[in-house]
C-alpha cells in the first residue's frame, strides 16, 4: 500500500525520511529475456543458463543493471502516491551505482527516501535516495539519487 500524500505541497514533511519499502518483486528469467529483446543486448550473462551456470561467477544468468534501475517506476508506484499532481516528469539520475547482481529467480524491492525538494515553475522537484534490496545479498542490487518533477 502506497504512503498518500494529500497535496504536493505536504512533500515537505517527508524531506529526510524513508517513505516506504515495497513489496517483493520476483525478476524471472522471461523478464530478463523480454528486457535483452528490447534493448538488443542478449550477452550469454543474461540470457544463457548453461553458460552461465558453467562459466560466470553469479552461477546463473543475472538481470540487466537498467532492467533494476527500469523497475524502479514500478517500485515507485508501489511506494507513494501523490494526490493532486497533473504530471510527473522522470529527470533523470544524479548518480547511479549496482553493488550486487540481480540472479534470476531474485526477488528484489525498492526503498525510498525523499532527499531534497525544491520549487520550480509549476511544481516541485524531488530528489528521492533509491536503494534496491535484494533477498538473497547483503548488499544492494541499486543505490541511485533519482530526480522527479511534479507538477499540479
Amino acid at each position: 500500500m502506497p504512503a498518500v500524500v494529500q497535496t504536493l505541497q505536504s512533500l515537505s514533511d517527508l524531506v529526510g525520511r524513508e517513505i516506504a519499502a515495497t513489496e517483493w518483486f520476483s525478476v524471472t528469467q522471461d523478464h530478463i529475456q523480454q528486457f535483452a529483446e528490447v534493448i538488443d543486448d542478449r550477452q550469454w550473462i543474461h540470457v544463457d543458463r548453461e553458460q552461465a551456470e558453467r562459466e560466470s561467477p553469479y552461477g546463473t544468468t543475472i538481470a540487466h543493471g537498467f532492467l533494476t534501475l527500469s523497475l524502479l517506476t514500478r517500485f515507485m508506484k508501489e511506494a507513494i502516491q501523490i494526490r493532486g499532481v497533473r504530471m510527473g516528469v522522470n529527470c533523470g539520475f544524479n548518480r547511479v551505482r549496482f553493488p550486487s547482481a540481480v540472479r534470476a529467480g531474485s526477488k528484489i524491492r525498492g526503498h525510498f527516501t525523499l532527499r531534497s525538494l525544491k520549487e520550480v515553475p509549476g511544481g516541485l522537484e524531488a530528489v528521492f535516495d533509491v536503494k534496491v534490496e535484494n533477498d538473497g545479498s547483503h548488499k544492494p542490487s541499486c543505490v541511485a539519487e533519482w530526480v522527479l518533477r511534479y507538477y499540479s
